[in-house]
């Protein structure tokens, strides 16, 4: 966070102390001396305001006593990119994409541990290239992958079989879900939702037992098939066989974290999604930002946290 020191003591333990003709008043806790910020603000300070303590333009100006125009001039003498860093040692990645809109988004790979950045990507589409190319990036950076965490593309999991592969607990989850909804009225769904929802308290035997049971129980349910005007057959609740299908397809891949040479492996991407999600409440504070202003401020974001790891 930006942090504003005593001009008398030096000391950082300050804080706000009212206003006066519309400026901030701030006043130190050790030697109760009150001041002003000076109007005299670097360009780096001011980026540090505006990417830390996520402030408009217009906080800014009132802020520092400074006009608005100034405060954009000064934050667009900042130059803000982002540079792949220099890796060691090792661990699991979890990697993903979140996007604004269809067409533009960010890749980002962490490290499940300490969540320091191992790669980051701006991209317009989500592509096996992108994935590839980013775990490449990293083990050619000095970083050993012991394995990788992700949430669902069908097409990851195959294509990183020399390393242990998790499927997010969760977003199985999601997925079931959102086939056979929340609230579903099928008792076959009702017991399968249940069964799912227990899914990160279980072991993989305990559950591959209780699956198999379900699929015994309700077997009727699942392959019960309805006549059509056309003569044909189709089977009459296809999105319970969806939800099926999709578990019967990341089975393989829901409890990596508990093999052999796993442990302290997440079993969801929780971590990663949890960055997305302060990114963009960050993001929100300044609606309207370009394109080219959006990338610094995501590179600044992703650099503090590079720091901060």
């Amino acid at each position: 966070m930006y942090v504003i020191s005593c001009p008398v003591c030096g000391s950082t333990h300050t804080m706000k102390n009212g206003r006066r003709q519309g400026r901030q008043l701030y006043v130190c806790r050790d030697c109760r001396h009150q001041f002003r910020l000076k109007r005299e603000v670097s360009s780096k300070d001011l980026w540090m305001a505006y990417l830390d303590e996520k402030q408009t333009i217009s906080n800014l100006s009132a802020h520092f006593g400074i006009s608005p125009s100034t405060v954009k001039r000064r934050l667009r003498e900042v130059s803000v990119t982002w540079k792949q860093p220099v890796l060691d040692g090792g661990g699991f990645v979890h990697i993903d994409t979140t996007y604004w809109g269809r067409n533009w988004g960010v890749l980002l790979a962490i490290d499940s541990l300490s969540g320091r950045p191992l790669y980051l990507k701006f991209v317009a589409h989500e592509r096996i290239d992108d994935y590839t190319e980013a775990i490449e990036s990293i083990r050619l950076r000095g970083y050993e992958v012991r394995g990788i965490i992700i949430d669902g593309q069908r097409s990851l999991f195959a294509h990183f079989s020399e390393v242990p592969v998790q499927m997010c607990q969760f977003h199985m989850r999601q997925i079931v879900r959102r086939y056979i909804s929340e609230h579903p009225k099928l008792l076959a769904a009702r017991a399968l939702k249940d069964l799912v929802r227990k899914l990160s308290t279980m072991s993989e035997a305990d559950f591959n037992k209780e699956y198999a049971a379900w699929k015994e129980i309700w077997k009727e349910t699942i392959n019960r098939r309805s006549h059509l005007k056309s003569g044909k057959t189709a089977y009459r609740h296809r999105r319970l066989r969806s939800a099926m299908h999709s578990i019967d397809f990341y089975l393989p891949y829901l409890f990596t974290f508990q093999q052999k040479g796993c442990q302290g492996m997440h079993n969801t991407n929780n971590k990663i999604e949890g960055i997305f999600s302060d990114l963009k409440k960050n993001l929100n504070n300044h609606s309207g930002m370009s394109l080219e202003n959006r990338k610094r401020f995501i590179s600044g974001f992703f650099n503090a946290l590079l720091n901060e790891g």
